[in-house]
């Protein structure tokens, strides 16, 4: 066991990958953060204006359902959060996790994979949701991040 949690909600696969290489370079524990209703295709239409991921971000309030928790979350001092950006911000079940928890006195990190957009205001928006965590960077990495640069960014926050 570690006292570092990488933990991660990935839609399609892309952010799972790169929350994998920062574990591996934190020597950290990793927690995919999954929705008790699996995202379909038609679900995650951004087009679609009715589409479920559509319709939730469109209400900020709106949280998200999960399936599964952290066991022994008070073991951990630090936390990564890793998620695509939906709508210029972090999708909705990211605040269910952090609600979910006591985060006093944890440093977290944010990260996020994006095909185009940067971090917009996702840390802004997800602060309520731990207001008393210790808040630390924030990036926007590549979707084929490199092992390296996963280890050079890691050793840089945990110094």
């Amino acid at each position: 066991m570690s006292n570092v949690l990488v933990t991660y909600f990935s839609a399609s696969g892309v952010t799972a990958k790169v929350a994998e290489k920062l574990a591996k370079a934190a020597g950290a524990d990793l927690f995919e953060i999954k929705p008790e209703v699996t995202y379909s295709s038609a679900d995650l239409d951004w087009t679609n204006k009715k589409s479920r991921s559509s319709v939730e971000m469109a209400d900020k309030k709106s949280r998200v359902a999960m399936s599964g928790k952290v066991a022994n979350m008070e073991q951990y001092d630090t936390v990564f959060v890793g998620f695509p950006i939906w709508w210029g911000v972090a999708p909705h079940i990211v605040n269910s996790f952090l609600e979910a928890y006591d985060f006093s006195g944890k440093k977290i990190h944010l990260f996020a994979t994006s095909g185009g957009s940067g971090m917009g205001r996702s840390m802004a928006e997800l602060k309520p949701s731990a207001p008393n965590a210790v808040w630390g960077s924030e990036k926007k990495l590549p979707a084929g991040l490199s092992q390296a640069d996963a280890d050079a960014w890691v050793k840089e926050i945990l110094k």
